[in-house]
This record gives structure tokens, sequence and C-alpha cells, in this order.
């Protein structure tokens, strides 16, 4: 008698994201522009919107959506971006980022996708998320452009962290952060070996303060790592190392000068533009690289980056964010969620000496 054929698998669980639609600079609209994008022709995702219903509602009705996909869930006030998080958040404990939050510790939701003021969305997080065994504090990372691709890396983006979360870091925390960002290049990045590096002000295993020094040593003796040794930074730019680690402190310092420095380039070629047609021949002939600038500095076509470190995820995407870019966060948190990232991380940590 032959044997029963085995029963089919059932279809994956779509991946529910709630994003908090308040807060941000551009209003609710275009967060429920961008998360009901995501959704749409895709039985995968599904999108739960946090927020005042009113507001949302009224975005809803400026859009085509399927109701099947998308749920509304109240939430009665926000955290305005120029609120100082603490205070806002003991004032507000039904903030749109803390219900939102709830929602995924509780299992109503796989990732969270918010715009708005950023340390009250690692402070939600981290009242109520947990954070992986063996991570003692989390990172807040950001992807930024690079000048080119090399190895297994396909796009011009890199990673760095921490950025803003953990300002005061250890040698143990730079180690770990170096371990969940590598991670996160595999699996978001889809780069199989990242290379790994330290920021610090000299290539040289003993330069930096001591904390980067011991992590240096560390580092070079954990296994399942490409770790490249130290990085200054002009090789950030440079797309030296596809993962690089740092504190808080001095990441948030770079990561407002790559901004600031996009932000110029464009400027420039705007002005210079506009003053003489000599130098408007000039920037025709550069066009080309202009172009690649403006690329490869587009943050809307990554979306946002991910606190890593706790065992749930979430996804900040840049305040002035559009719907393109936070369908594009969406899509970052459903593939770490679909890729489980958490596990990836933790199933790394343990290697760390």
């Amino acid at each position: 008698m032959a044997e029963p054929a085995p029963a089919p698998k059932p279809p994956p669980r779509p991946v529910s994201i709630a994003f908090d639609v308040m807060g941000a600079d551009h209003g609710p609209a275009e967060i429920v522009r961008g998360a009901v994008a995501l959704t749409l022709g895709n039985d995968e995702i599904h999108a739960v919107l946090v927020g005042d219903r009113a507001a949302i509602d009224e975005a809803l009705s400026q859009v085509r959506y399927n109701a099947e996909r998308v749920a509304v869930h109240h939430a009665p006030t926000f955290v305005a971006m120029d609120e100082k998080p603490s205070a806002a958040l003991d004032a507000k404990p039904d903030a749109s980022v803390m219900v939102a939050a709830r929602l995924v510790r509780d299992g109503e939701a796989d990732a969270l996708v918010s715009a708005g003021n950023t340390g009250a969305g690692v402070l939600a997080c981290a009242k109520h998320f947990g954070l992986i065994p063996g991570v003692r504090r989390a990172a807040l990372a950001t992807v930024y452009p690079t000048a080119a691709t090399h190895g297994q890396k396909n796009d011009p983006f890199s990673l760095i962290l921490d950025v803003g979360a953990t300002v005061d870091a250890s040698a143990d925390d730079l180690v770990a952060f170096a371990v969940m960002g590598a991670a996160y290049a595999r699996i978001i990045s889809k780069n199989l070996d990242p290379t790994v590096a330290l920021l610090s002000n000299g290539t040289e295993s003993s330069k930096g303060p001591p904390r980067v020094v011991e992590a240096n040593a560390k580092l070079g003796l954990l296994s399942g790592m490409r770790f490249i040794g130290n990085v200054e930074g002009v090789d950030i730019p440079k797309g030296t190392a596809d993962v690089i680690v740092c504190d808080g402190f001095v990441g948030n310092v770079c990561l407002k000068m790559l901004e600031g420095v996009s932000e110029t380039v464009m400027e420039l070629a705007k002005y210079a533009y506009k003053e003489k047609l000599l130098w408007r021949a000039g920037l025709a002939m550069l066009s080309g690289g202009i172009e690649r600038i403006k690329e490869v500095t587009d943050w809307e076509q990554y979306g946002g980056a991910p606190i890593l470190g706790f065992d749930r995820l979430f996804i900040k995407a840049h305040g002035r964010s559009k719907a393109r870019a936070i369908t594009n966060a969406g899509k970052v948190a459903a593939k770490a969620v679909a890729n489980d990232l958490a596990r990836a991380i933790q199933d790394a940590l343990p290697k760390v000496g």
C-alpha cells in the first residue's frame, strides 16, 4: 500500500507591522500612505496603524487599501519631536509609540516602525521589550552611503552603530554591537561575509581609548566574523568596511556630519546652476556623478534603521519620511522578522568570549 502523501505545509503567517502614525514631520497622512502601499498586492504583510483614529480614518479615505490587511488601533496622544522623551512618556503612557510597542510585546504585531521622536521610540522599546540574552545595551544603527561596492556586497550602503542609543559603551558592548551589525548585514543586505571594523583615531590596534583597544583585541579572537581592525573617519564614506562599530556619542556626530555633507553638496550644486553659465556647463558635464551622489544619499530608498539588541524589532524611519520611505522601512522590518533577526543575533552572541 502506497504511503500517503505528506500534508501540505500551511502558508506562512503574515508579518504584522505596527506603524506609529503620529509625530512625524509630515503628519499622519504620509505614514498611512506608506503603510497601506506596503500591503497592496502583498498577502504576506499586514499593517496596524496606531494613532488618533479620526486622523487615520481621514488619511485612509484618501487612498485605496484592502481592509483585510489594514487595521486601526486608537492611541489618544503622541510624543512630539520637540518634547523630552522621558518626561513625555511619563505624562503620556498611552502615546502612540508606547501603544505600538505594547502591541509588539503582546504578539499582536511582529515589528514596530516609527518616524516620530527617536528618543521616545527607544525608551518605549526599552520599557516593553527585553534585551537578547548576552546583550547589555541596545544600539541604534543607521545605513549610510559609500563610494563603492566590493566583495559580496551588492549595494552602496554600509552600517554604522551605535549612533545614539548607548553613549558610553564598554568594550563588551562594542563587541556585541559588532556581532549584531554583522547579523543585520547578512540578513538585510544579503552580504554573507560582511567586513567589520572599529572606528578609531588610527588604524593601529593600539589607537583609541582603552575600551576601543580592548574591543579590538576581543574582536580579533572572535571566530565567525571578518574583523578587519580599526578604521578612521575618512574610511566611512569610502566603504572600507560593511559594518563600522563605535559608541553612541561618536556615531551620532558621524551621522549628523554625513547628513550635512550630502545636503551641502546638493545645495552647492543648485547654487552653482543658478549663478553662472560656465558653472552650469560644468555641472552638466558632471551630471552623472551628481545623480550618483543623489542616489546613494537618498535615505528614502532604505527607509529606516534598526534598534538592535532587543528581542523585538523596531525600525526607526527618518522624521522627514514620506510615503516611499515608510514603505521601504516596512519592507526592512518584514524581511528582518521573516529571517528572525533576533534569533540570528542570539545564535552569534555565544561565540563572544
